[in-house]
């Protein structure tokens, strides 16, 4: 008995100390991504620079840094430059999981704080497609109702994120992304999501997380961050567009 309770004591023990181990190494990460982010924050961008680095970016969010709209890949052309920062930061960091990202903003890959800045700059500087993709039309009143009583105190009432806190612009966002980051964010995938956002989206059904979401994808940015139709980069004039949204589809109407 005495041998068995022994066994059991050194068990707990050698788990406690896996446990400190990891919040450890989670708080490390933290603080690493912090830190570049602040730095990176403080500098002056380069866009010239900033527009060769993108290279590195283009065979997955394309030329434009419209994404697709199967998911996969985000819109992140015109996202906030402070928001940009803080991702890449945190990619680098680990405080996101996604392997690719974390190959593509190492310090081999893409260098220090100021080309994360450089690169941000310039992804801030594209014009969006307001064709994104959609999800269903069937309770966007609901998803209006949620969003405004939820979401709307951080990301904004139009989705237009908050440039001094850093919070995320959501407007023109395919929806199939945001139901996959909406999920990651609420299994505890993203590390460097918002606890509260967690605490508040824990307990929707699959109607409300579906109209939610569904009535997000139809928030668009203002006339002067949108491109034309026809638009294509000219700074990447021989690219393949293996993606580019359909303009003679229709709108989603935002139920007022």
């Amino acid at each position: 008995m005495d041998n068995f309770r022994s066994l059991v004591t050194a068990l707990s023990l050698v788990c406690l100390s896996a446990t400190t181990a990891v919040i450890a190494q989670d708080n490390d990460k933290a603080s690493d991504g912090q830190s570049e982010f602040e730095k990176a924050l403080a500098l002056t961008p380069n866009i010239d620079n900033g527009r060769k680095l993108y290279k590195l970016c283009v065979t997955c969010h394309g030329p434009e840094g419209w994404g697709d709209d199967n998911g996969s890949y985000p819109q992140i052309a015109g996202q906030l430059t402070g928001v940009t920062i803080k991702q890449m930061a945190d990619f680098r960091a680990g405080n996101r999981d996604n392997p690719i990202m974390r190959a593509f903003t190492s310090v081999r890959a893409l260098g220090g704080a100021q080309e994360i800045a450089d690169v941000s700059a310039y992804i801030a500087s594209l014009p969006m497609t307001e064709y994104n993709g959609q999800g269903s039309r069937r309770d966007l009143e609901l998803g209006r109702e949620i969003y405004l009583r939820d979401c709307a105190d951080c990301h904004g009432e139009d989705g237009e994120g908050d440039v001094k806190k850093h919070v995320p612009m959501i407007q023109g966002q395919h929806y199939k992304y945001l139901e996959r980051q909406y999920r990651w964010i609420r299994n505890g995938r993203r590390l460097n999501a918002n606890k509260e956002m967690v605490e508040q989206i824990e307990n929707y059904s699959s109607r409300d997380e579906r109209a939610m979401l569904s009535y997000v994808a139809t928030l668009m940015p203002p006339a002067e961050k949108l491109a034309d139709a026809d638009w294509t980069n000219p700074d990447f004039p021989n690219y393949k567009r293996s993606w580019r949204p359909d303009p003679t589809r229709e709108r989603r109407a935002i139920p007022r």
